[in-house]
């Protein structure tokens, strides 16, 4: 991959240079001191992936990441000295479309490849997942009315890049009288789990938390996967976790969450996938609507990083496509009963 890099710590910078010298297949094209210059490079000569800093002079790392979703879309990886104490940074930028957060990598000269092995880790997760171009679906390609009008009712969500701040509108938009469940997967480090639920709890009208395994489905409660194996419908109500398959890149996937749940939920359902890179939910969300359920999709103009949606648009797993405000209005209209 063609990789840029945004520091102002001299330091942090030759260790992420040396990280990635590691891998013969990753090249460093520019290096920027501050957030500004990042914007700047990333218009003159995109890279596949940044590394991005939260913290620097000029304009920090959320504002630069903003700015590049905004003019020159790629992926971009949160680096910086301490993730758990810059955690309302972290989900600000992933709001607006980084993938994930790491650590900077402290070398060890007797052990350089175990000492960056997280921080390639997430490299070559993200290497797995570039590769989606921005698709515009016409604007009235699914039309059909659905009224949900069973009692056990479960909102099933995915989202990826751009998640937290997709996830924040929508969550905000929805009564405190909700009459459904809700479970998230979000691709997120289970390290970050627990501080994006508080993140999200910030606006939300509806406690949001760490899913455990075993936790029932309650309508009026949000319950976010929280660790990197996936998260499942293991029972009629319950939920849990498991490790297979191993080989997704996505982790947790929102595939085995959405096919879990049109294989054993036996109330209605409505599928719900969110702004991200690659392709993960939209197989599963083309299964729900193939079951009878709801399904939506967020719109490309909404959409920080338009992956997911796009593929689920082109399966036509989408029953509506709809930009991110309108999403929790659509829901709560759906789930009236009807008399």
């Amino acid at each position: 991959m063609k990789i840029g890099i945004a520091n102002d710590l001299p330091l942090a910078v030759e260790v992420q240079r040396r990280a990635l010298a590691l891998r013969p297949d990753h090249e460093v094209i520019w290096i920027a001191r501050d957030g500004a210059q990042a914007v700047e490079l990333c218009a003159r000569q995109m890279p596949d992936l940044v590394l991005m800093d939260l913290i620097m002079p000029v304009m920090d790392g959320v504002e630069a990441t903003r700015q590049i979703m905004t003019g020159t879309p790629c992926a971009i990886l949160l680096v910086t000295a301490s993730v758990g104490a810059n955690t309302g940074r972290v989900f600000d930028a992933m709001g607006h479309g980084a993938i994930d957060a790491v650590d900077t990598p402290v070398l060890n000269l007797n052990d350089p490849q175990a000492s960056v092995a997280a921080f390639l880790k997430k490299i070559d997760t993200i290497a797995r997942l570039i590769g989606t171009r921005r698709f515009i679906p016409g604007p009235d390609m699914f039309g059909e009315t659905w009224a949900i009008t069973r009692r056990q009712r479960l909102i099933a969500i995915g989202a990826s890049a751009g998640g937290p701040g997709a996830l924040a509108i929508l969550l905000a938009g929805l009564p405190k009288d909700f009459a459904a469940a809700i479970v998230i997967v979000q691709h997120v480090d289970e390290r970050f789990a627990a501080g994006m639920a508080d993140w999200l709890n910030r606006d939300s009208p509806l406690p949001v938390r760490v899913a455990q395994e075993g936790d029932r489905l309650t309508a009026g409660t949000v319950l976010l996967a929280g660790t990197n194996d996936h998260l499942m419908l293991k029972a009629k109500d319950r939920i849990g976790y498991t490790p297979e398959p191993r080989d997704y890149p996505y982790r947790p996937s929102i595939d085995v969450f959405f096919e879990s749940v049109s294989t054993v939920w036996s109330g209605e359902a409505v599928g719900v996938l969110l702004t991200g890179m690659g392709r993960d939910g939209a197989k599963g969300l083309k299964t729900l609507r193939s079951k009878g359920h709801y399904t939506i999709a967020q719109d490309q103009a909404t959409s920080a990083v338009y992956g997911m949606p796009k593929a689920a648009a082109t399966l036509g797993a989408a029953v509506d496509i709809l930009p991110i405000e309108r999403i929790a209005p659509r829901l709560i209209d759906m789930l009236r009963e009807k008399l």
